[in-house]
């Protein structure tokens, strides 16, 4: 097994570190402002960097990336400019050789600091926010709908991306409060199509796009306040993927994602051996392949061809 990639030191402005991310600022070849957005190894679960990450893991959530950016190009703006180590300067050929496959060039946009998440499915902490108040983030469903059901409608449920700590589920209201009722009914219904869209294709595939979550930002310059689509896309880091034909509501589903990873550490947190704070703790190995089996087996279905590593 090759060795996870776990974080980057380049010599580029303006170095920070999301959960899974190393992101640098650069200008673009037509002299705009830009970002660099490297994909490591890194895993997180429940807010928490694990110990140790899933060698490849960032070549296959920047390649379904890339694969979903084009994919809906013509409908929503997005900040993805290239996936070429070629087209980011100042790189070594040893930097090039380590980041080939995990980076994205994109323009750089003032990030709205809301979660946009779209459920089509009752799963996750949508299921246990349903099982104390019949409703999730707020919205009422009907009575008697089990773990994994599918939802009347898709919904779309909102949460605050804070720097630290836990990301927190807030309704409609509080997010219009937040950023403005024009941006917050535009990134609704922009999440909801993307949603509709991905979800009808992936299941023509094989895989239930049980919920997930997009970030946004705003152009920098200009008056444009069109939402310009960010971060990652449809990857199974930020949605739950289920093979169609093993769907059976009512409990926990086989995924194509990291809630195997989750499950695994929720056995940990039965156990005592983990409260859910940091340091996080290290996969063993079996988990490692199993989950990047799933990865896999997600690029492959989406996209037709063998997954990059």
């Amino acid at each position: 097994m090759t060795d996870a990639l776990m974080e980057t030191h380049l010599s580029l402005g303006n170095r920070r570190q999301g959960k899974v991310r190393d992101l640098y600022d650069l200008d673009l070849a037509d002299g705009s402002p830009g970002i660099l957005i490297i994909a490591t190894d890194r895993i997180s679960a429940f807010d928490v960097v694990l110990e140790n990450g899933l060698p490849g893991k960032g070549i296959i959530l920047t390649q379904i990336s890339r694969f979903w950016f084009e994919h809906f190009a013509k409908r929503v703006k997005h900040h993805l400019v290239s996936t070429d180590v070629d087209d980011i300067r100042g790189l070594s050929n040893e930097e090039k050789r380590l980041l080939e496959g995990r980076v994205m060039l994109c323009r750089r946009t003032r990030v709205v600091p809301i979660e946009c998440i779209a459920r089509g499915y009752l799963a996750g902490s949508g299921y246990k926010d349903y099982q104390s108040s019949g409703s999730v983030c707020g919205i009422e469903l009907p009575s008697g709908l089990t773990n994994g059901a599918k939802l009347p409608e898709a919904l779309f449920t909102p949460s605050t991306k804070p720097e630290t700590g836990h990301d927190e589920n807030i309704s409609y209201a509080e997010s219009c409060a937040l950023v403005g009722d024009e941006i917050m009914d535009k990134l609704r219904a922009t999440t909801l199509e993307l949603y509709q869209q991905a979800s009808e294709y992936a299941f023509d595939r094989g895989i239930i796009l049980a919920d997930t979550k997009f970030e946004f930002g705003l152009p920098i310059d200009g008056d444009d306040d069109e939402p310009v689509l960010i971060d990652e896309i449809f990857t199974p880091d930020s949605s739950r993927f289920w093979p169609v034909d093993r769907w059976q509501p009512g409990g926990e589903q086989e995924s194509l994602d990291k809630q195997y990873v989750r499950n695994y550490l929720e056995e940990r947190v039965s156990s005592g051996e983990w409260d859910k704070n940091p340091p996080g703790p290290a996969l063993p190995e079996l988990v490692i392949e199993n989950t990047m089996d799933r990865y896999r087996e997600a690029y492959r279905c989406l996209t037709g061809d063998d997954a990059p590593v």
